[in-house]
């Protein structure tokens, strides 16, 4: 009985774990979405609050942080598809989640963006990094 008891504490832990990393990896993907959503309304302000503090403290107003978007990561602003791809814990209050997007003009790019679990409990964006699909020439 012991054992049965120890086995069945050892398996609900394994199972809490996982579905933590999918509740993570799914308010990740809630928060990616609100803003590429934003950025197709032009939503600056909405865009720019799913950003964490260390970009919003690079970028200090939403118009400012939207110009950026718009010269740098015209992909993500503006784009055909935006469809989630891999995410991976990157710690208790880390997650990275892999976007392929294919912009306007039809080339294919993939986004990789990290976000944090801020004090309050909201996941923002950290960042992203943004590079064409394997097999286009840049």
């Amino acid at each position: 009985m012991r054992a049965l008891t120890c086995l069945v504490l050892v398996l609900g832990c394994i199972g809490s774990g996982a579905a933590a990393g999918e509740a993570e990896q799914a308010a990740a993907r809630t928060v990616i979405s609100r803003q590429a959503e934003a950025f197709g309304r032009d939503d600056a302000p909405t865009a720019y609050a799913q950003a964490a503090p260390a970009i919003r403290d690079v970028f200090p107003n939403a118009d400012l942080f939207l110009g950026m978007v718009r010269t740098q990561y015209q992909p993500v602003y503006r784009h055909r598809s935006f469809v989630f791809g891999t995410a991976r814990d990157l710690g208790d209050t880390a997650v990275g989640q892999s976007v392929a997007i294919q912009d306007e003009s039809g080339t294919d790019w993939t986004a990789d963006y990290t976000l944090e679990r801020q004090p309050d409990g909201e996941w923002r964006i950290t960042g992203c990094r943004l590079t064409k699909a394997p097999g286009i020439s840049a």
